[in-house]
């Protein structure tokens, strides 16, 4: 007998990859349970499934980092004394990303790539040991959201956010929708997906300098770098990364913030059209301006 969840939850998160550098994902979670009927006549209950299963997928994945670790660009330091967890990881042309955070930012995942086939082998094997004795096996399809308009893969973290939001790279697979003078402006739409293509989008309030970082590596060069710190209550958060995938905005990067901005952008590219701007965190939830 098999119990199926469809939708059960959405998976926001980034992850690092040495072709694309660091990328937001938005997935969506099915489960497929294989077992026998408890006493209930039920292999388990919906409103448990959906319970337990969400809050244990959002556990392990929502709102972090996934990084490859049989990958050879991987290099990771724990700290024993400050708890923190130092990532390097390795792109072309000498550049790198690096991280110095809590280990709660991050999910290793023992895998040379990240790909939905890891990351559902990575869940399928953390979860086993939560399910009941009458549940033989577990089933984690993943698949995206079906955008037929231009969309971006984005990473930020939130500061000032209390929950899991202020990781400092956390993201989401969003479309973005642009109307100018009352009609669909893919071209417009698409100028954004490309600028925003695999971004990270940062607070300039939190750029420091490469002096001032704390992490113990060091590259060879941070001329092509940029850094970004701050201080949260989930703790210290800290990421090096290439300025070439960076956009460094002068506000926090909300989606209600980032809605304003494309707006703001779209008003100085367009001048003297009406414009809305309904920007996506995820699937299903975003932010809307204009005129």
């Amino acid at each position: 007998m098999q119990l199926f969840v469809n939708d059960l939850t959405v998976m926001d998160f980034s992850y690092l990859c040495p072709e694309r550098g660091m990328v937001g994902e938005s997935w969506i979670v099915d489960v497929l349970l294989d077992g026998t009927l408890n006493e209930e006549s039920m292999i388990q209950d919906f409103g448990v499934v959906k319970k337990n299963l969400k809050r244990l997928i959002d556990g392990y994945i929502d709102h972090k980092l996934l990084v490859p670790a049989e990958s050879d660009k991987a290099h990771i330091r724990r700290d024993e004394d400050s708890e923190q967890v130092e990532v390097r990881f390795e792109l072309a042309d000498e550049q790198a990303i690096q991280m110095y955070c809590p280990a709660e930012a991050y999910a290793f995942i023992y895998a040379p790539t990240i790909t939905m086939d890891s990351v559902s082998e990575y869940l399928r094997e953390v979860i086993a040991t939560h399910l009941p004795d009458n549940v033989d096996n577990l089933t984690i399809k993943l698949r995206t959201e079906v955008i037929n308009t231009p969309f971006y893969h984005y990473t930020h973290g939130l500061k000032k956010h209390d929950g899991n939001c202020q990781r400092i790279a956390h993201g989401h697979r969003s479309r973005v929708d642009i109307i100018t003078n009352g009609s669909a402006d893919r071209d417009s739409e698409a100028y954004w997906a490309k600028r925003w293509e695999d971004i990270y989008i940062a607070s300039s309030e939190d750029q420091i300098s490469a002096e001032a970082l704390q992490c113990q590596h060091r590259l060879a060069s941070y001329a092509d770098h940029v850094c970004f710190a701050y201080e949260a209550a989930q703790g210290y958060f800290e990421i090096v990364l290439p300025m070439s995938i960076c956009e460094i905005i002068d506000t926090d990067s909300t989606v209600e913030c980032l809605a304003q901005f494309i707006y703001t952008q779209q008003k100085q590219r367009l001048p003297g059209e009406a414009c809305c701007v309904m920007a996506y965190e995820g699937v299903g939830k975003g932010a809307m301006v204009g005129d």
